[in-house]
């Protein structure tokens, strides 16, 4: 079977894969109501103008999996792809949301750029090959319950069933009850399927079920796992952001505060820079020659 393409291009501009600049991966966790989503996109277009690096914008229409009924779950998928068609025609943004069932994949992939499977749907074979069939590259998140080497197999699942891009995101394995832990191995372990790989720096600080009756998390510790992704060699960062983190609808206490994002990324690009220069080939002639 052929290696799936690498780097990954969304739309003309965005490529996300070896070679090329850090990525960036962001938006809220859910379309919330009001004009708050269409500013996080707008400050997002504005961060990738002044750092040069590809933004993809995400946020989700339908939080399909949260811990309580009563929990803020989105507008849905007939509002949620109109104010996708908005945000990407008023900043140019390619954009990506999640899937949850297959009968979702092809009215999605209509408007959206990159379809997103999330991480406890990572196996389910049917999902995976009605979003590879649409022709959208699509974005596999590493279920919590599974070893990095076990997503070969979903690769080889989008491979078989035509995928034009694929990539494979790490967010944490769980650790007992209520934490997750990342093991930085998955992220070279995970390139060795011959695909990009995303580190999701706000969902590896979930401490599920945690709170009550939602989630909980420690946003404090996603510049320290950010930082070490990049050092690890990722090819991009998912990072869940809102102006307001405290009042956010879905995921809050995982989420950084918009304010923190443009240090934390140069940060980051400091970290990739320090590291592809550490990789660059020696002059020609060896050290110690003129």
């Amino acid at each position: 079977m052929p290696s799936p393409p690498n780097p990954v291009s969304l739309g003309p501009k965005t490529r996300i894969g070896r070679g090329g600049p850090l990525a960036l991966i962001a938006g809220p966790c859910v379309i919330e109501p009001g004009d708050l989503t269409d500013r996080i996109a707008d400050r997002l277009a504005e961060l990738g103008e002044e750092l040069g690096i590809p933004v993809v914008f995400k946020a989700s229409f339908d939080k399909a999996n949260r811990t309580s009924k009563s929990s803020f779950r989105g507008p849905g998928v007939e509002e949620g792809l109109r104010t996708f068609e908005r945000i990407r025609a008023r900043t140019g943004l390619p954009v990506t949301t999640d899937v949850h069932e297959s009968i979702q994949c092809e009215a999605v992939a209509g408007v959206v750029d990159l379809l997103q499977i999330p991480a406890f749907l990572a196996r389910q074979t049917d999902l995976l090959e009605a979003a590879a069939a649409t022709g959208r590259p699509v974005n596999v998140k590493k279920g919590q319950f599974m070893a990095p080497w076990d997503m070969g197999h979903v690769v080889s699942k989008l491979s078989g069933a035509g995928a034009v891009g694929i990539l494979l995101t790490e967010r944490g394995t769980t650790f007992g009850y209520g934490r997750l832990v990342n093991d930085f191995r998955a992220i070279p372990v995970m390139q060795g399927t011959g695909v990009p790989v995303v580190f999701d720096a706000t969902h590896s600080v979930q401490l599920p079920s945690a709170g009550q009756g939602v989630t909980a998390g420690e946003r404090e510790m996603i510049p320290y796992l950010a930082r070490a992704a990049v050092a690890a060699g990722v090819d991009a960062l998912f990072l869940e952001v809102h102006p307001r983190p405290e009042e956010a609808l879905s995921d809050g206490p995982n989420a950084l505060r918009l304010d923190d994002l443009p240090a934390l990324l140069r940060t980051c690009l400091r970290i990739r820079s320090a590291i592809e220069e550490g990789a660059a080939p020696e002059p020609s002639g060896g050290p110690g020659r003129s």
